[in-house]
């Protein structure tokens, strides 16, 4: 996959004056992303970031992490963080700008390690890519957590985006879950490819999370459709 977003990253962290990034889906027109944004402070950021911020503690996986704002402000608070991302150019960035523990990988891939919490924003469950490959990668999870252990995960739910119907019901594709999206980026003069990327009710992400072992909890909601959930494996009875 071209690197667009790593791209970005680094016309920025160098220079200050990259183009905006865009983003569209099957279901969306083209929408601006400013790469400034991909920087922001904790002052910036929407309450269900700075929330899951304060839910971390131990040693940190922050999966997807760009630019490495996050990881940043959790070594600030004396956390121990492991920061991965599928782009170059964004662990390149992370770690100039002082990520201590930045890996370029593919979720799936990284292993060997665990933590106390794992932190999935920006719409964590997107990496999930659709609702058949979650328990794959919730099972993955499990690996990587230790006892006790935490993953802090934001989603949405994209009822909002489509027309509705009698009753408030939603007209839904016949053929997929309404939140498994097409999403691609542009920058510059480069279109990117269309990758899958899930977007989950909390109803239903409760209740895959449950049949893969885990408690669910929604500890915070936002102002559009979103959410902040907390995933801890369910203990199980000790035999006689």
């Amino acid at each position: 996959m071209k690197d667009l977003i790593g791209q970005a990253l680094k016309d920025y962290y160098h220079h200050k004056e990259p183009e905006d990034l865009y983003t569209q889906t099957n279901i969306s027109d083209r929408d601006v992303l400013p790469v400034a944004y991909l920087f922001r402070s904790i002052e910036d950021m929407p309450i269900i970031e700075t929330t899951a911020l304060s839910l971390c503690n131990g040693c940190v996986l922050d999966i997807g992490c760009g630019s490495g704002s996050h990881s940043l402000i959790l070594q600030k608070q004396g956390l121990t963080v492991t920061a991965i991302d599928r782009s170059p150019g964004a662990i390149e960035v992370a770690k100039l700008r002082g990520v201590d523990h930045a890996v370029c990988t593919d979720l799936l891939a990284f292993k060997g390690q665990t933590f106390d919490t794992i932190l999935m924003l920006m719409n964590g469950t997107g990496i999930f890519e659709t609702i058949e490959k979650l328990p794959e990668y919730m099972t993955h999870l499990k690996t990587l957590l230790n006892p006790g252990g935490q993953i802090v995960i934001d989603s949405s739910d994209l009822q909002y985006m489509y027309d509705q119907g009698p009753q408030g019901s939603i007209w839904v594709p016949a053929d997929r879950y309404y939140g498994e999206l097409e999403f691609k980026m542009m920058y510059k003069s480069i279109e990117g490819d269309y990758f899958p990327w899930l977007f989950i009710h909390a109803p239903l992400f409760e209740s895959i999370a449950q049949k893969n072992g885990f408690d669910f909890k929604v500890v915070q909601e936002g102002e559009h459709f979103d959410y902040l959930a907390i995933l801890t494996l369910v203990e199980m009875p000790l035999l006689d």
